[in-house]
């Protein structure tokens, strides 16, 4: 029987380079939010996804290449699932944002290393802060847009829209690094009940 040019074991070459970015963006994130600091070395995620550097190098240019993959993929995975909830709840709009809310905060929670990484460990290296800042900046453009759509002529005009936009999103960032560093005495659906009251009480006139 003819093999398929490209193809390995019935998987093609564009599949198998998939394959071991997933396993690499995977073993970043073990690592990144496991270690964390200095600790996180190309050689050490290689050795944790059971790749050679040859194939790091497939996927990224260098280390921060990497970091900034997975901190994009926290923060898609974030974004989907929060107006995905938000739009499939029913109810007024303060049931609706905790639905939202609740969706955002799970995901860093449930998962600490997704929490430690995209909001703790990012802040600790010169390189990642901007890129850090600008998903904070695009988080609190969609809470904006989110505040427009729940809440129609009552809703804060642009500019002060994103004022409290801002101030909801760094909030909300604060109190879950609080969570995961251990030194806020609260359970995630407490921080969800604080956030909510929050965003309804400040996200429109």
């Amino acid at each position: 029987m003819a093999v398929k040019a490209g193809t390995y074991k019935g998987r093609s070459a564009e599949e198998r380079t998939a394959e071991r970015r997933a396993r690499l963006l995977e073993a970043t994130l073990e690592v990144w939010g496991r270690d964390g600091g200095p600790k996180v070395t190309m050689t050490r995620i290689c050795a944790e996804a059971g790749l050679t550097e040859r194939y790091f190098y497939e996927s990224f240019d260098g280390l921060d290449a990497a970091l900034r993959a997975v901190m994009d993929g926290i923060a898609e995975q974030i974004a989907d699932r929060s107006v995905a909830a938000l739009g499939a709840a029913t109810g007024d709009p303060t049931e609706r944002v905790r639905a939202g809310i609740g969706a955002f905060v799970e995901i860093l929670t449930d998962d600490p290393r997704k929490g430690r990484v995209a909001i703790v460990e990012s802040m600790s290296i010169d390189a990642l802060r901007p890129h850090r800042a600008e998903l904070l900046r695009r988080f609190a453009e969609l809470a904006a847009h989110e505040a427009r759509g729940l809440y129609g002529v009552e809703a804060w005009d642009e500019v002060e829209g994103r004022i409290a936009a801002t101030m909801f999103i760094g909030g909300v960032a604060e109190l879950v690094t609080a969570w995961i560093e251990g030194v806020l005495e609260a359970d995630p659906q407490m921080i969800v009940d604080a956030a909510t009251h929050h965003f309804t009480s400040t996200a429109h006139r």
